[in-house]
């Protein structure tokens, strides 16, 4: 294995559990709009990690204009902060990582003013070289561009970085990128639906990765 100099995490799913938050701003957002169609809490989760208007349409979602619906999502969704929580592991092992002067980054599909609001809301930000969430002229997971100027801004080798995520999308995107891949299975996305990506690494800790780096 190449030696890894720097993990790329995905943020909903991996380190923190914000399944309960999406979903109820989500909803409160939707009927704000007018829109009450039924979406049900499994169904929504499976979709947690992907871009809202292919969220909608997975879930058969008829929202005209996703650019105002997440402009207003966004500022119902710390009303529901509460509900979303650090995985077991999360700081153990991001302060393991800098120990051992491994870089790290976040790379998510939320906008980067949300980005920001969330890692600061949970105090993660000096454990991090650079936080990326959705910005103009970076494409969204699983478009390799993100991932690649993460590695560019932190001048590592995209073979020397590891990608951890809870979904397709980040095993995609870091095999777009030609990075290493390590699924988590805690996340929003079964197991047997992780195992079909087929990345370097399945893990059922956030811990675990610290055996892999």
């Amino acid at each position: 294995m190449n030696e890894i100099k720097l993990v790329v995490f995905d943020l909903d799913g991996t380190l923190t559990n914000s399944g309960n938050t999406i979903y109820k701003a989500t909803l409160k957002t939707l009927k704000q709009l007018g829109i009450n169609d039924e979406i049900k809490f499994d169904d929504f989760n499976k979709t947690i990690g992907a871009h809202f208007t292919d969220m909608f349409k997975s879930l058969n979602v008829n929202v005209e204009d996703v650019e105002h619906f997440i402009n207003l999502y966004k500022t119902y969704y710390f009303d529901f902060i509460d509900d979303t929580y650090l995985y077991d592991g999360v700081i153990e092992t991001l302060k393991e990582l800098k120990k051992r002067n491994i870089k790290t980054a976040l790379l998510t599909t939320k906008a980067q003013d949300q980005a920001d609001l969330v890692i600061d809301y949970f105090k993660l930000r000096e454990y991090f070289g650079l936080v990326t969430g959705r910005r103009p002229g970076l494409g969204i997971k699983p478009d390799a561009s993100p991932l690649i100027f993460i590695c560019n801004e932190l001048n590592v080798k995209p073979e020397n970085t590891l990608m951890a995520g809870d979904s397709e999308l980040d095993i995609k995107c870091g095999k777009n990128a030609s990075t290493v891949t390590c699924a988590v299975t805690y996340g929003f996305r079964a197991k047997e639906h992780l195992e079909n990506e087929k990345p370097d690494y399945i893990i059922n800790d956030i811990r675990e990765l610290l055996n892999l780096v």
